[in-house]
């Protein structure tokens, strides 16, 4: 058994990449945005859809 040898990464390095990625795509995205790349997500839009064709049937069901 060898112990000067290290036995595995170590998680404060881990730690810092993990961070430094996560950095990195927040920049990314936040580039993309101000070159108004952005998008909405598809399930905020079927959300807004589900949103309308319900109001709409209800007022038809209700008002009537």
């Amino acid at each position: 058994m060898n112990t000067s040898e290290p036995s595995g990464r170590d998680s404060g390095t881990e730690k810092l990449n993990w961070i430094d990625r996560r950095r990195q795509k927040i920049r990314a995205e936040i580039d993309r945005n101000r070159r108004g790349e952005y998008t909405v997500p598809t399930w905020v839009l079927a959300a807004a859809l589900v949103l309308i064709v319900g109001a709409w049937l209800a007022l038809i069901l209700f008002a009537g």
